[in-house]
């Protein structure tokens, strides 16, 4: 049964495993150097062994993805039609944009933005295949305007396969793990470099993205999955049925809630035991619940507030909008009583893909953001220039820079030749 703790034991419960990445890295190591040198040899070995892998290279067909999509159900293309439109329009609303200003007489200052060449999106398709993370890694990318979007899958999957075809994605793969990873960080004959891999995987996964990150650009690297909810009163079921929703992820997945009420406590304990009774994945979240999830009680909301920023959770669930500007650290919010997590994973439009263990200190989840960069313009006037030249030459002198100094008073010393 999932425990009640006061506040003073907030440190215990909150304090997160170490993930065993020590251990991944060692089994990860020979695979990334095999992949680096062998290439597809080594791709299509790894493939065999742990895809099971039964065609002559990894590339899907296109033809395999047509067919994956005609099979699809009706209510399926509809979910995805529903859920690919908000996830298009908040990427848009994500996007950087191109601008310039005028910030001084004869001083124009600027960005323009420009897509990555070549991204990479990989999907997990293990125990709980994750067609809406293709929706989630594949749209913003889209939305971006990168020209060559690549996907990686370890298993066939109709709903994952089918969903690609159905965004327009051509460049599919089957494979997964380390040697996935590797795959797109060097290049080989059949997978293209990418610029960027992002999407979650497994402990091996993330090892393998923490490994080779400086060799390609990654999102983060992902944690156990969790979610901390903020309330101090509520609908007791629906509070349960959003902590088990996080729960069924992983066993090391955790669930945590902040109340000021131990009346609410004892009873959204009482509920996550009988809908545990029901749950076909209870023996998952039975394990996360029991193991890394808590109920515990605090003094007030302002007390609950301090402790999840603190904490940094990757789901923070809060009761209403007051609260949202004291949240410092948060992968996303969900606000209200009708905003589950669920809601999030799916269909509502920000992204799934967000940090975990802590990393939500330092950014939010994945977004169009992400698939771009952002490229810096200046435009001086001779008038300009010859207004920042004292400040120019100081700092480069200062720096013992000459050059850099006789660069701008070369332009000015012409001038006065010329006269």
């Amino acid at each position: 049964m999932i425990r009640i703790v006061d506040s003073k034991q907030v440190k215990n419960i909150l304090s997160r495993n170490a993930a065993r990445f020590e251990e991944a890295e060692g089994i990860v190591r020979p695979i990334l150097e095999a992949v680096r040198t062998r290439g597809d040899a080594a791709v299509l070995e790894y493939a065999r062994k742990f895809d099971k892998l039964d065609r002559s290279t990894v590339a899907v067909p296109r033809p395999e993805l047509k067919a994956a999509e005609k099979k699809l159900t009706k209510a399926f293309r509809q979910a995805v039609t529903i859920s690919s439109a908000n996830i298009r329009a908040f990427a848009q609303l994500q996007l950087p944009v191109g601008k310039s200003k005028l910030v001084a007489p004869g001083l124009r200052l600027g960005q323009v933005v420009r897509p990555l060449d070549t991204v990479a999106a990989y999907i997990p398709s293990g125990r709980y295949p994750l067609p809406s993370t293709l929706l989630m890694t594949v749209i913003p990318a889209q939305v971006a305007g990168v020209p060559n979007i690549c996907v990686a899958s370890p298993r066939v999957v109709t709903e994952i396969y089918g969903t690609a075809s159905l965004l327009g994605v051509k460049n599919v793969y089957q494979m997964g793990g380390a040697q996935a990873i590797a795959a797109f960080a060097y290049g080989t004959e059949t997978v293209p470099k990418a610029d960027r891999i992002v999407g979650p995987g497994n402990i091996y996964v993330a090892a393998a993205k923490k490994l080779l990150a400086g060799e390609v650009g990654i999102d983060f690297i992902a944690g156990p999955t969790e979610i901390l909810m903020i309330a101090n009163e509520g609908n007791p079921r629906w509070i349960a049925a959003d902590m088990l929703a996080q729960a069924e992820h992983d066993t090391d997945a955790s669930a945590v809630l902040l109340t000021t009420s131990k009346a609410l406590a004892l009873a959204v304990a009482s509920e996550i035991e009988m809908q545990l009774t029901t749950l076909p994945t209870a023996e998952t979240a039975r394990i996360a619940i029991d193991n890394n999830s808590a109920i515990i009680l605090v003094k007030s909301l302002d007390q609950a507030v301090e402790i999840s920023n603190q904490f940094a959770p990757e789901h923070l669930s809060i009761p209403d909008a007051s609260l949202v500007p004291a949240i410092r650290h948060a992968g996303s919010i969900f606000i209200g009583p009708n905003s589950p997590e669920a809601a999030g994973d799916y269909s509502s439009g920000p992204n799934h893909v967000l940090p975990t263990s802590g990393a939500a200190r330092l950014r939010g989840g994945l977004s169009s953001a992400d698939y771009v960069k952002i490229i810096s313009t200046q435009q001086l006037s001779s008038a300009a220039l010859k207004t920042l030249e004292p400040a120019i030459t100081t700092l480069a002198r200062a720096e013992g820079l000459e050059a850099h100094a006789r660069s701008v008073e070369a332009r000015f010393d012409l001038k006065k030749r010329e006269k």
